[in-house]
């Protein structure tokens, strides 16, 4: 009778944060829908529905989107939102994974280095490029990109030379981020008047020049990493929860873990920053939300981390865009605005329960 009450209560708890995540998963459709409407061209549902089911618009007494509108709700609405959603998913999941490899609740998908290095790679080629307006801007997101890669490669074939231990990635993570800080502050330090402004730019974080195509890039990293990600639930739960011992004492191979989900955490970290710049506190903040309601397992966390970024994204770009209209306030600025208080908020909440 006790088995069959703990099974019960298991599968009505399971049933619950599987609600969750759906309704999550709904919300978050509705921020984007929202997302679309809010700026200075008057968009709203019910004439977005007229214009591609006009039946909708003669029921909900809709006139449908003129060119002009309909331009702007496809070339610049709808990449944004889509642009915040892949981002915020990205640094999500890699911030949950980050968390497990390392055992430390307060890493991110930064800790390795990853912001300093491609910030200093489109530092350089603001600098020194003398690329061609036209090549300016993918050069840009080559170079953050293989710095921030080239980065990686170091943090984890330095901590596995050491043994792959959760220490010797934090500390290494952390020494090259300094390195790479004191290197990108020399590069604003020698740019000129007409540089400098594009670098500090590009360190706040934006999602204005994003387009479709960089859109697809972020979300096949995203795609390709993220299953692995979620195979390696059970591993998570073991390093944790028990450490690494009790994780090797039941089959995992710790070191092939990190490394290969470092791997993982860069493809998808390195798609996001060197498209839209930094946008810091959304990977330590929404494994913290996803925690804190669904429990400690990271088969539940890992998606709901994705979808807590998406929307701490889509929510900060959206303010961002429409608190000082029509001056745009860059996403990375904003977010950290929204994830302090509420990361604040949760540490404090947290605390409470324990006491």
């Amino acid at each position: 009778m006790k088995s069959t009450n703990l099974t019960d209560t298991y599968i009505r708890a399971a049933r619950r944060k599987r609600g969750y995540l759906v309704l999550s998963l709904a919300a978050l459709l509705l921020m984007a829908v929202w997302a679309c409407c809010l700026g200075v061209a008057e968009l709203t549902p019910g004439r977005i529905l007229a214009t591609w089911i006009p039946e909708a618009g003669s029921f909900l007494k809709a006139e449908p989107l003129n060119t002009k509108e309909i331009n702007i709700l496809l070339m610049l609405r709808l990449p944004r939102v889509a642009a915040a959603v892949a981002a915020g998913a990205g640094l999500g999941a890699a911030g949950a994974s980050m968390q497990a490899i390392t055992g430390n609740s307060m890493a991110s998908p930064f800790t390795t280095g990853l912001s300093g290095a491609a910030a200093l790679g489109a530092a350089a080629v603001i600098v020194f490029g003398g690329f061609p307006v036209y090549m300016q801007k993918t050069a840009t997101v080559a170079a953050a990109f293989c710095m921030a890669a080239l980065c990686a490669v170091l943090v984890f074939g330095i901590a596995n030379y050491k043994g792959m231990g959760a220490e010797a990635l934090v500390l290494t993570g952390i020494a090259l981020n300094y390195l790479f800080s004191a290197l990108n502050s020399t590069m604003q330090f020698i740019a000129n008047e007409q540089q400098l402004p594009a670098i500090v730019h590009w360190s706040f974080g934006s999602l204005n020049s994003v387009g479709w195509g960089d859109i697809g890039i972020m979300t096949g990293c995203f795609l390709l990493a993220f299953p692995f990600l979620l195979s390696q639930a059970r591993a998570f739960n073991l390093l944790d929860s028990g450490g690494d011992e009790t994780a090797r004492a039941l089959g995992i191979h710790t070191r092939k873990t990190r490394l290969l989900t470092g791997g993982a955490i860069t493809l998808m970290t390195a798609a996001v920053v060197s498209f839209t710049g930094i946008i810091g506190f959304v990977g330590l903040v929404a494994p913290h939300i996803a925690r804190l309601l669904l429990g400690g397992d990271y088969k539940q966390i890992l998606p709901f981390s994705a979808v807590s970024g998406a929307a701490l994204v889509l929510a900060a770009d959206t303010l961002g865009r429409n608190a000082f209209s029509p001056t745009t306030i860059p996403v990375g600025i904003v977010v950290s605005y929204v994830g302090v208080p509420l990361f604040l908020g949760l540490i404090l909440r947290e605390r409470r329960e324990r006491l």
